[in-house]
């Protein structure tokens, strides 16, 4: 039998199974991958929010890390919630031995506005992980908190992939699905040489919980498949985009989007 490829996730975990590790092994495997992971932090979360949020020791991430990689091994890497300033720079450290794609979200708030990475952490994430990120996936609200730019226009979103680049990363996907009054879902990627406007129809749905971690996920699958970076985030969106449009509801809150939409009927 052939393996398929290897994807590994390191991120926290959402309890509710929406969005963190739980969203990110969905992906890899709905898009053909093994997926594996290093769990960062234990969220206690639900569709109205984080009630509770309890981050793991340096030691055991490494430890994860170490036995996966190191045994198993991994074709592409996609991190999520650190939490911490000294979570950021040992996943940073053992990024940085790695010759595979790295794509870093690097999320800040939960879809319900709760905080999940520490304010002192912002300088690691900008010196120390972005640097070893192949494409990195901020929304318009992370590119503010990393920079200082605040995009309200496609012309903003330019400046704040600019802003971003600046930091290191060879790539940048600047998730543009906050922007007011767009009509279309409009995201950028650019190298800061090639630009590549990708759009899809906004749809009428709520239930939108761990969209950024289901897009920085397919993103890592496909890069794992051997893809460029342009053509993995081009699937990528068309993956989210259908997983969006077939979001549901669930507890009385903010539903997921629907990672197995294609095997219940989708295209």
């Amino acid at each position: 039998m052939q393996t398929p490829p290897r994807v590994l996730t390191v991120a926290g975990s959402d309890s509710g199974g929406g969005a963190g590790i739980q969203a990110d092994l969905k992906t890899m495997l709905a898009l053909g991958t093994h997926g594996m992971s290093v769990l960062t932090a234990v969220t206690a979360q639900n569709s109205r929010g984080v009630q509770g949020a309890w981050e793991l020791p340096a030691e055991a991430v490494r430890a994860q890390f170490r036995s996966v990689v190191d045994d198993i091994g991994v074709q592409a890497v996609k991190t999520g919630m650190l939490a911490s300033p000294e979570l950021v720079e040992t996943v940073a450290a053992l990024l940085a031995e790695l010759t595979v794609p790295v794509v870093v979200d690097p999320v800040g708030v939960s879809k319900h506005g709760d905080a999940l990475l520490a304010a002192t952490a912002l300088d690691a994430v900008r010196t120390k992980l972005l640097p070893t990120a192949t494409v990195a996936t901020p929304n318009l609200d992370e590119v503010a908190q990393l920079t200082g730019v605040r995009a309200t226009d496609e012309t903003g979103m330019r400046r704040a992939a600019d802003a971003i680049l600046a930091f290191g990363p060879r790539w940048v996907l600047v998730k543009g699905g906050h922007l007011p009054a767009a009509a279309d879902a409009v995201d950028l990627l650019t190298d800061g040489t090639e630009e590549h406007w990708l759009r899809a129809p906004r749809h009428d749905n709520r239930h939108t919980h761990g969209t950024g971690c289901t897009l920085a996920s397919a993103v890592a699958a496909r890069l794992a498949q051997g893809d460029t970076v342009p053509r993995a985030v081009t699937a990528a969106k068309e993956y989210v985009t259908g997983a969006l449009a077939a979001g549901f509801r669930l507890g009385s809150g903010i539903g997921p989007v629907d990672h197995g939409w294609r095997w219940r009927g989708g295209a």
